[in-house]
């Protein structure tokens, strides 16, 4: 068998992805046409050749720590093979004698990416809209303080991050900072904090909160700022941006809510006129030039900055 310039065989490599992708020797083996026995042989000889136990033969399978390091591999090589594929496609359709099959379309080239909710839920889609006809996108949600995690594992090729500090083989630009504003139903506001002689810091501290979930540290980091323990108020825990908002519109609680939807949520009133909170945002992508990333880059990088603040 042939390897690659890292010394790996790039069939075994394929066959480590495809079974993590996929969950199963199986379905890995109807990916790849071959056989489950094949795909086993494979990841075994792969693991022989490393001295490592690569994959838990759990359900789904899941890459081991060893494992995630040759699954990015895995997915490098396989990113760069589909581009290849594309490049090939495009310059093939331009020759021949002008029949159906000299013209079809090229498959879109895959690109995985972890992205926080609320960009996604407000300015990510439309920038790279444009590119959903060149580009497959797979994107991960993930709360911006988690994305990189999925970039170290090689689960995603890109990630909008709140970690600046770039993943090992990795970049990391910034991109800006999402602004977050304390807001609440009026209704809300009046039972809560218009209540005579308490102040803000006093209605804050038994007033209920909404938060998008147990990862989601915005409203402790508020709380904080203004000195309130984090632990005093009662939470309601909706993990979704579109009813996250729509629970503070129903008087759940107040919770800070991206600037970004303010327009879109006109009854809501601002609680404290002079609080927010602002996460910089940064894109970290693997070291690997494709069109389809360095595209999605730059697109990305545009819209930010119209998108989001300028980060100090």
């Amino acid at each position: 068998m042939s390897a690659t310039s890292s010394g790996f065989d790039p069939q075994r490599l394929a066959a480590l992805r495809a079974a993590v992708e996929t969950g199963t020797f199986e379905a890995a083996a109807r990916e790849l046409r071959v056989t489950p026995s094949a795909i086993s042989q494979r990841i075994k000889a792969l693991e022989s050749e490393t001295g490592r136990v690569l994959l838990q033969r759990s359900k789904p399978v899941a890459p081991t720590e060893s494992g995630e390091v040759l699954l990015r591999l895995a997915r490098q090589l396989d990113a760069l093979g589909r581009e290849a594929s594309s490049i090939l496609g495009r310059v093939g359709a331009g020759y021949g004698n002008g029949t159906v099959a000299d013209h079809a379309r090229p498959a879109l080239e895959r690109l995985p990416i972890a992205v926080n909710a609320d960009s996604l839920a407000t300015w990510l889609l439309p920038a790279i809209a444009p590119l959903a006809d060149e580009i497959a996108f797979e994107l991960r949600r993930a709360d911006e303080t988690q994305t990189t995690e999925l970039l170290r594992r090689g689960t995603v090729t890109a990630a909008i991050t709140a970690d600046p500090a770039p993943v090992q083989g990795c970049t990391s630009v910034l991109l800006g900072a999402m602004r977050y504003v304390p807001m609440a139903s009026p209704g809300f506001a009046a039972r809560w904090f218009e209540v005579p002689g308490e102040t803000l810091t006093d209605a804050l501290r038994h007033a209920p909160v909404v938060v998008f979930d147990r990862a989601d540290t915005l409203q402790d980091r508020y709380l904080q700022a203004v000195g309130v323990d984090p632990g005093s108020p009662p939470c309601h825990y909706v993990p979704s941006s579109a009813d996250f908002v729509a629970a503070i519109r129903l008087g759940f609680g107040w919770g800070l809510v991206p600037e970004q939807q303010l327009d879109d949520e006109p009854s809501l009133v601002r609680i404290d006129p002079r609080g927010w909170v602002d996460v910089p945002l940064f894109w970290q992508q693997w070291q690997l030039h494709t069109q389809a990333l360095a595209r999605t880059a730059a697109t990305v990088s545009d819209a930010a900055r119209v998108a989001l603040r300028a980060s100090a």
